[in-house]
């Protein structure tokens, strides 16, 4: 018996500036939530190239991709996100039209304002055990 499995493939970067020892962020336009630059990669888009269009598209800003920093399965909607530790080539953050606004969020900060599976993908960046392997349920890690 043959099964088929689909996975959506998401990219996402992550911005840290050690200096104010802080994440730039943003604020969803669908649902307000504060999370990560990122979103859905195109068929024909390399991982790379991907995380540098979705941080620029929500952000306003051109990043470079340092390091894939983890990869993060969620298992109720079958979305593969893979994350990328990014810096600022240029440019200054700003709303756009997918972000009801764009901040420099303290790390002391992360985890009381988003959820854990969204919070680890930041905080992690900062670890030692690069990349990440994680699954979660949309809201909480597993495992």
């Amino acid at each position: 018996m043959e099964m088929s499995y689909r996975h959506s493939v998401s990219v996402a970067g992550v911005v840290y500036d050690e200096r104010i020892d802080s994440f730039l962020v943003i604020e969803r336009m669908d649902n307000g939530a504060w999370q990560l630059p990122g979103g859905v990669l195109e068929k024909d888009e390399d991982p790379r190239a991907g995380a540098i269009r979705e941080v620029f598209e929500e952000t306003g800003v051109d990043v470079e991709p340092l390091h894939l920093s983890g990869v993060y399965k969620n298992t109720e909607i079958g979305v593969i996100a893979l994350v990328f530790r990014c810096q600022i080539k240029n440019g200054t953050p700003r709303a756009t039209a997918e972000a009801r606004s764009v901040r420099w969020m303290p790390r002391a900060e992360i985890e009381s304002s988003m959820p854990p599976a969204f919070a680890c993908r930041l905080l992690d960046t900062l670890g030692d055990a690069m990349p990440y392997v994680r699954s979660h349920d949309g809201i909480n890690l597993i495992g």
